[in-house]
């Protein structure tokens, strides 16, 4: 048994930022360097960012890409490094990669194997898989197997492999994207691959927003058996220095290559070091995983492409207070401006609620009337449409001119709109197509109805104190785009609604399957998956969102807009 000084690099990188994400890991290095860590390890992708996606496809990106690895491994000293970066080999074919780098130099490159191609994954898309047999590492005199993120989800896959082979310890780079539970998955998964595998086990997890995925950190270290030792926190950046003791198997067969990339030093690290105690961050609350997915989403979203500020149209509802208590927790109060846009049917007390939330989160807070604006289109197209009782066309144009407004400040401001829909109103249509969901981001749009109101509740218990007024968490949802209009009239209880539109969309299920299998009522089954299927042209033209379940709208779920199985 020898103990061994490592650092996990738990990083946020932003993808294609090929200089910046240098500067990041260069940093790390002189802080595991300091540290006095024999072994450092970043996550998958880490030069680039991940996912790349069609960046990849460019030579010009992977030969920089190659350039940055170079800096990166020009850097490294006594310190092994494992980065990931993107390969390609002589024949032009690309590989999702891991380099091992000491003493200015790549020693090895390691090459992911099983590439995941389901899900919000397409890699086979970008990448070759890599070869079996692949070399194992001495690193401070321990044999180390590496790696990458699925390669370890098999449970007769590398990792089986690598220890059979005689690897002491296993490092695994990787970017596994959050969703409500993962951390716990990813936690039981890697015990049992552990146990089987009878070695310590380091894991390294990507943290951050990119795009509608939220990376969670959450980074592991587990003993031979099967125990957590060390976990780093969700939804943070942070270096995790850990003393880990290794196993030392002389007797067992080595199988693999092996290729020496630091010496074993004159003495152990335990005797010349103040040895380190172990760290775990406590495990958060489900609910504050989501939310803190949320927040890290947005934040990441919005600072990630040049934006400081955001703009939500706060109607005195339950979704734009969550959507502003999650901007404000993510940016700031002073970045967050919150807009009533009244018309004839907003009722005093949702205008009362907006303001009062406005000011429990000490956001910018301004009214702009919509009438005006709506009676202007209404002269505007009456000598086409006619004088008519106002119908669903005065409740669109109504959503419009907010939508219309939310963007001219955008464009005078230099804001991002931030779009107030759930996921709910998304499955069903029940949104205005370039009214409210126009906009630059849609921070609850994975997010079901029940759930909102489960974290509007959160958001207050949090602060002690209430933010988000207790007449929006007690009221019936309402778009008040017409006289006592309430959203139960046109569609289902939110409690009968939401599990129909999990069965449907979360779990594939079929219409017979929801009605024989599942006990739903076949009239109900039939009219909502009918309004799933029919607003798949609308949800394809609505903006990016954090995706908190298993299954979301746009990179997860894609099914044909034109579409006639119904079944």
């Amino acid at each position: 048994m020898r103990r061994l000084r490592v650092f996990l690099g738990q990083l946020d990188p932003v993808v294609g930022d090929l200089d910046g994400n240098v500067a990041i890991l260069l940093g790390e290095l002189a802080e595991a360097e300091a540290a006095g860590a024999e072994l450092a390890v970043f996550g998958e992708l880490a030069i680039t960012g991940y996912p790349p996606e069609d960046l990849v496809l460019k030579p010009g990106f992977v030969a920089d890409n190659r350039r940055a690895l170079d800096r990166v491994a020009s850097a490294t000293t006594a310190c092994a490094t494992v980065v990931g970066f993107v390969d390609v080999d002589q024949q032009g074919r690309r590989y999702d990669a891991a380099a091992i780098c000491a003493h200015g130099q790549v020693h090895g490159i390691y090459r992911k194997q099983l590439l995941p191609n389901y899900a919000v994954f397409d890699e086979e898309r970008w990448f070759e898989p890599g070869p079996p047999d692949q070399p194992l590492y001495v690193v401070a005199g321990a044999r180390v197997g590496v790696a990458i993120c699925e390669d370890v989800w098999l449970v007769d896959g590398p990792v089986a492999a690598q220890a059979s082979a005689g690897a002491e310890l296993i490092v695994t780079l990787n970017a596994s994207p959050f969703y409500g539970g993962r951390l716990g998955e990813r936690a039981a998964m890697l015990a049992e691959r552990t146990r089987a595998a009878g070695v310590p086990l380091l894991y390294v997890n990507q943290v951050g927003g990119q795009d509608e995925l939220v990376f969670d950190g959450g980074s592991l270290i587990l003993d031979a058996r099967g125990e957590v030792v060390a976990r780093a926190a969700q939804f943070r950046p942070e270096a995790l220095v850990v003393d880990v003791d290794v196993p030392t198997r002389a007797d067992a067969a080595t199988t693999l290559p092996v290729i020496r990339v630091t010496p074993a030093p004159s003495e152990p690290t335990s005797a010349a070091l103040e040895p380190l105690p172990p760290s775990v961050a406590p495990l958060l609350d489900p609910r504050d995983e989501v939310y803190e997915a949320l927040v890290l989403g947005t934040r990441d979203y919005v600072h990630k492409n040049g934006f400081a500020d955001v703009v939500i149209g706060l109607s005195g509802g339950i979704d734009s207070s969550l959507v502003a208590a999650i901007a404000t927790d993510a940016l700031g109060p002073d970045h967050v401006h919150g807009v009533s846009m009244p018309s004839r049917y907003s009722s005093a007390g949702s205008r009362n609620d907006a303001a009062a939330l406005a000011d429990a989160l000490g956001i910018d807070y301004r009214t702009i009337s919509i009438e005006a604006a709506v009676n202007a289109f209404g002269s505007m197209l009456a000598p086409s449409i006619g004088e008519r009782a106002p119908n669903l066309t005065e409740e669109n144009i109504q959503s419009r001119v907010r939508g219309l407004t939310l963007m001219a400040l955008s464009n005078e401001f230099g804001w991002m709109v931030l779009t107030t829909g759930n996921k709910s109103e998304l499955a069903v249509g029940y949104f205005t197509l370039y009214g409210d969901s126009a906009g630059g981001f849609a921070v609850i749009k994975d997010l079901p109805k029940l759930t909102v109101y489960e974290l509007s509740h959160r958001v207050n218990e949090r602060a002690g104190r209430e933010v988000i007024p207790a007449d929006v968490l007690t009221k019936a949802p309402s778009a008040e785009l017409r006289p006592d209009q309430r959203d139960d009239q046109s569609l289902p209880p939110y409690e009968v609604l939401d599990p129909i539109i999990e069965a449907y969309v979360e779990g594939d299920r079929t219409r017979a399957e929801m009605i024989d299998e599942d006990g739903f009522d076949p009239d109900l089954v039939a009219r909502i998956t009918r309004l799933v299927d029919v607003a798949e042209y609308k949800r394809r033209q609505t903006p990016p969102g954090v995706r908190v379940t298993p299954k979301a709208f746009g990179r997860d779920r894609r099914l044909p807009i034109t579409n006639r199985y119904d079944r």
